[in-house]
């Protein structure tokens, strides 16, 4: 089998629920496992999610929440997205805790549930990205409350700067306390209230309410630099791979699709089998991309390829077999996701979320 895989630190995972956990009590954790669990393996991180002390999931499409239940996985479970009312049974059947913005879907989970089913009512403070606006949201709400198969059980927001834009956030707060405050005058009180992604439960108090929706600090990132720095959260990711073919080429060599860049002296250059379509970027070889091997820094030789990398490591004595870390910890050496977002001017979460199912998923720690 190729020698190139996803390392997932299950401990870290919980470590860092834990961590967070007792960082916004006394609201909850609810833990986002959306997206394979933003790459790191939907089914296993929510597990140990769990055991670090999360109250419920989230994720996005109704799929992925069937894939947990059919995993065993009978906790709450939290759809962020508003489904099509053709999946309203589906909903219902799988005990599922849909988001809704539309009076359509309202009314088809009505005619699905025989029995209060919950419902959280998403609303629009500023994102624009989908729910109620404010104006409108009054009346789903009072709609959702009066019908016999549905249950307020909440009335939540995002938000869409909270890592960066204290004023904006603010102002999405505002707006969102001001609904709250319209709905009790109108004697509506769902159970719960959210609002806090992690940036915000880690930022803002009084954003955290019942619970955080906390997707990128339950794998040890921060959404951005400086963002709670006493604490300890732990990244749960180690991508991997090993050296398959080195060969010595002269100064002046252009390896690779393209020719792109001249070897600068002669060099030992390793070949490594792991490429964009397993998640790499193309765009790595030419943003100064590199790679650890033996606890050292070699940088890309040329361009990323479909299956392969080539790696210049000078005079080193590398050979075929020898561990490679794209991104991760080898020995007191690390390349973190926030260098390869910092590169390819992007972010930590589009890094790690975009390696596929090629780079099998080998989990550490945990129930497994």
């Amino acid at each position: 089998m190729r020698p190139s895989w996803v390392e997932v630190d299950l401990d870290a995972i919980a470590h860092n629920v834990g961590a967070i956990a007792a960082a916004i009590a006394p609201a909850a954790v609810c833990a986002v496992v959306k997206a394979d669990g933003y790459g790191h393996g939907d089914v296993p991180v929510a597990e140990a999610a769990l055991a670090g002390g999360a109250s419920l999931l989230a994720v996005a499409l109704v799929e992925e929440a069937v894939r947990l239940r059919e995993a065993g996985i009978d906790d709450r479970v939290l759809l962020l997205s508003e489904p099509d009312p053709s999946d309203a049974a589906e909903v219902v059947a799988w005990g599922l805790e849909p988001t809704v913005y539309n009076r359509r879907f309202a009314a088809a989970l009505d005619e699905a549930a025989t029995s209060p089913h919950p419902v959280h009512v998403k609303i629009d403070t500023g994102m624009h990205r989908v729910g109620a606006d404010p104006e409108a949201a009054l009346a789903l709400v009072q709609y959702v409350d009066g019908r016999p198969s549905l249950d307020l059980a909440a009335v939540w927001t995002h938000f869409a700067v909270s890592e960066a834009d204290e004023s904006f956030t603010r102002r999405q707060l505002a707006a969102f306390n001001d609904f709250l405050a319209a709905a009790a005058a109108s004697g509506l009180r769902p159970r719960f209230r959210h609002a806090a992604n992690t940036a915000a439960a880690l930022l803002y108090p009084e954003s955290r309410f019942d619970f955080g929706r906390i997707g990128l600090g339950i794998y040890g990132m921060r959404p951005a630099p400086g963002i709670a720095p006493d604490l300890d959260l732990r990244p749960a990711m180690r991508v991997t791979s090993r050296v398959s073919m080195v060969r010595r080429l002269s100064a002046g060599t252009r390896p690779s699709y393209g020719r792109a860049r001249p070897l600068p002296a002669d060099s030992y250059v390793a070949t490594v089998p792991i490429g964009y379509a397993d998640g790499l970027s193309r765009r790595l070889s030419q943003a100064g991309g590199e790679v650890l091997i033996g606890g050292a820094r070699y940088p890309f030789a040329g361009t990323v390829t479909m299956d392969q990398i080539v790696v210049d490591v000078g005079d080193a004595p590398i050979a075929a077999g020898d561990e490679v870390v794209l991104m991760g910890r080898q020995g007191d050496a690390e390349i973190a996701a926030e260098e390869w977002a910092d590169r390819l001017d992007t972010i930590n979460y589009e890094i790690v979320s975009h390696f596929g199912p090629r780079l099998p998923r080998r989990f550490s720690g945990g129930s497994r």
